[in-house]
């Protein structure tokens, strides 16, 4: 009878274990999960290829900034997991707002990337625009 009660007790540590490991687990993957590197904000510079000056932005995700004659809009951005070769990515959705005919077409949409900006480049005749971080 004494082995029994030791071999009920030894079952109920693993229980518990098991309860302790389930009840946890959202936590433990939530701290080692690629959610941590996706920003709230998204920070770009845009040169003005008329004067040569540059100006730095700081986007908050779905929310769109005016500058000068964009209208500039960040969706989302996320930073690599690796610190060795760092690679920022962001969604970006740019409208020229002095062209009245065509307001709804978009002068950029899409993935923009900080370490190869010519997978998809930012084509506009008087600015230009980079991603330089997520945070």
């Amino acid at each position: 009878m004494v082995s029994k009660k030791n071999i009920k007790f030894g079952k109920n540590k693993i229980i518990l274990f098991f309860f302790i490991l389930i009840f946890f687990q959202p936590t433990l993957t939530e701290l080692y999960s690629n959610d941590n590197l996706e920003g709230e904000f998204t920070i770009i510079k845009i040169l003005d290829k008329i004067s040569s000056k540059n100006d730095t932005i700081k986007l908050k995700n779905n929310e769109e900034v005016f500058f000068k004659d964009l209208s500039v809009k960040s969706l989302k951005c996320s930073n690599s997991e690796f610190d060795d070769n760092p690679e920022i990515k962001a969604y970006i959705q740019v409208k020229d707002v002095k062209n009245k005919n065509k307001n709804n077409v978009f002068v950029f949409n899409g993935w923009m990337f900080s370490s190869s900006p010519s997978i998809k480049p930012f084509d506009h005749a008087v600015y230009d625009i980079w991603l330089t971080g997520c945070r």
